[in-house]
């Protein structure tokens, strides 16, 4: 610190700038007149203001005028007219309003930035030395070690409505009341996985083999984590709810439960995962580590690396690496090997058997579940249609907005899809817990029949994992490829490994079906056929159940300890 000394305070050095920056002329200081060298000189200590009160007021009054100027060239007169409004207190005139004409429009954030201006990789090095201790220690077994198995029973992540009673009058249907509600596990195949109660399948039992079971490996099989809406939907789709509201959005005003609708966007993606769709990949290669951690000592004995499954698409790549990530911890160089089969129209890939079945895209084969889901929705959401078209009003001169019954179904799946995208819904304050319910069975009416027991594709598009399966276990190769079976990469034991005591294998739901349906697990259609007018009691088809996000099926290979392996 210096040693000078400090001078008194004085509060006028910067008297002079300051008074640059001010308008109109400048005043005096002790009486004498400071010249900023744009304005004459006053006596006395005072200067003539620059501009007088007619001014202020003249310019005031432009501006209100050109306001409304724009105003009524955007809305028209009707933007001005007063209508009457009949609510608890009786008539009340209002000023009109407009939902914002952004409702419904896009919102997009983009990250990263494509050309950030601190990015200088070789001042971040990854790994700079040092690392400490590295020493590890046996690997988990809780699948042989634990007396019971975790239960994966919730997302901690994603925020649930605090739910109420709705008004307007009890719905005219009946839904069994089966199990506790749970909303996340309300969204059919839009649902986080979750472990099913005991006995869901038509079988009492645990994940644990019997005592006399030793398990000596497994194959997983497992679906892509939460993601945005897929471009194309055969009933439904959020992003039409977003541009039907947009696109009329100077028509109607919401009320009510609807009254958030007035400054909401939409803000999803598509196709890709979510950030907690990332998670569950992620949380999902843990799990199998915890379980399954046990099986590599076979690989480090025959000096080899697992071989897992993917698709080229997106979601599913990132799929794979996050469950890897997870599994083997990070970095993955040099712990596992990662296939990529390719999903497009004309590549044979059991993962995505439906760019080789002609008749996975033919109308009446594929998708002949439209026809009663389209009658189900309906019926139980009937009530819903009337108690939510009542709260979004016409404006004065507009039309309104017709809410048809697919756009309720669209608000459900927006409830879904924001809540695993952004982690939260007001969509989902809209409706009842029975309605809730029967969101969940139409999705079970459109997996049974467009992947399911009711679908004639659905076998034959599951036919070419069974023979994967088989072709594993056996330690057999595939000898004839009638189906999606790929000649090229079952050839070569680098990418067929047929001696592997674990197999990861990455697809989609609707494969998972496709595959438990040619699987001939006939517990899960024990019940029959699903009807379009009602929700059968005590139904064995559910698709929360089956093929929800980052559903996971685990074929366990064991040897009895009496007659040897099996």
């Amino acid at each position: 610190m210096s040693s000078g000394h400090y001078k008194e305070y004085d509060p006028e050095p910067g008297l002079q700038e300051r008074i640059g920056l001010l308008s109109g002329s400048p005043p005096t200081v002790d009486g004498d007149t400071i010249e900023d060298g744009r304005h004459l000189t006053v006596e006395g200590g005072t200067s003539s203001p620059k501009y007088a009160l007619k001014h202020l007021l003249a310019s005031f009054t432009g501006g209100i005028a050109a306001c409304l100027a724009v105003q009524l060239s955007l809305f028209g007169p009707g933007c001005y007219t007063l209508r009457e409004r009949t609510g608890s207190g009786g008539a009340l005139d209002e000023v009109n309003a407009y939902a914002p004409p952004w409702v419904g429009s896009t919102t997009v954030h983009n990250y990263p930035p494509p050309s950030p201006t601190n990015d200088f990789p070789e001042l971040f090095p990854t790994n700079v030395g040092y690392p400490g201790g590295t020493p590890t220690g046996a690997e988990p077994a809780i699948i042989a070690t634990a007396p019971s198995q975790p239960l994966q029973t919730g997302a901690a992540q994603l925020v649930a409505p605090a739910y109420d009673s709705l008004p307007g009058p009890p719905s005219n249907h009946t839904i069994p009341n089966e199990r506790p509600f749970n909303l996340f596990r309300s969204w059919g195949n839009l649902s986080p996985w979750y472990s099913v109660p005991r006995g869901a399948f038509g079988i009492d039992e645990g994940a644990k083999p019997p005592p006399e079971c030793d398990i000596k490996g497994v194959h997983v099989l497992h679906r892509h984590g939460a993601r945005y809406p897929t471009a194309w939907a055969n009933y439904g789709g959020p992003a039409s709810l977003a541009r039907r509201l947009h696109e009329t959005a100077e028509q109607w005003d919401a009320t009510g439960r609807l009254a958030f609708l007035n400054d909401w966007t939409y803000k999803l993606g598509e196709e890709v995962l979510t950030p907690f769709g990332r998670q569950q990949l992620y949380d999902l290669g843990v799990a199998m580590r915890l379980k399954y951690g046990f099986l590599l000592e076979d690989f480090t004995a025959q000096n080899k690396l697992p071989a897992f499954r993917t698709e080229s698409q997106d979601r599913m790549h990132a799929s794979a690496v996050n469950f890897a990530l997870g599994f083997f911890g990070w970095p993955l160089d040099g712990k596992y090997e990662q296939v990529i089969t390719i999903e497009a129209s004309g590549f044979n890939n059991t993962l995505a058997p439906y760019g080789t079945c002609p008749n996975a895209g033919t109308h009446n084969k594929a998708d002949r579940s439209l026809t009663y889901v389209k009658k189900w929705a309906g019926i139980y959401l009937e009530q819903a249609q009337k108690r939510l078209q009542a709260d979004l009003k016409p404006t004065d001169g507009g039309q309104g907005f017709n809410l048809e019954t697919e756009d309720v179904y669209r608000m459900q799946q927006m409830c879904a899809y924001e809540t695993v995208a952004l982690g939260y819904s007001k969509f989902c304050e809209l409706f009842t817990e029975e309605e809730w319910e029967g969101f969940n069975y139409a999705l079970d009416l459109t997996f049974w029949y467009d992947s399911a027991f009711g679908s004639p594709v659905a076998r034959v598009q599951g036919v070419g994992y069974v023979q994967e399966l088989i072709s594993r276990l056996t330690h057999e190769p595939i000898e004839m490829h009638n189906s999606s079976t790929n000649a090229t990469l079952h050839a070569d034991d680098r990418t067929w490994p047929l001696n592997d005591v674990l197999y990861v294998d990455a697809t989609h739901e609707v494969v998972v079906l496709n595959i438990l349906t040619a699987l001939n697990l006939t517990t899960l259609a024990a019940s029959g056929p699903l009807p379009a007018d009602h929700v059968p009691a005590n139904r064995s088809f559910r698709v929360s159940d089956l093929a929800p996000f980052a559903t996971n099926v685990q074929f366990q290979r064991a040897d009895s300890i009496a007659f040897g392996p099996f």
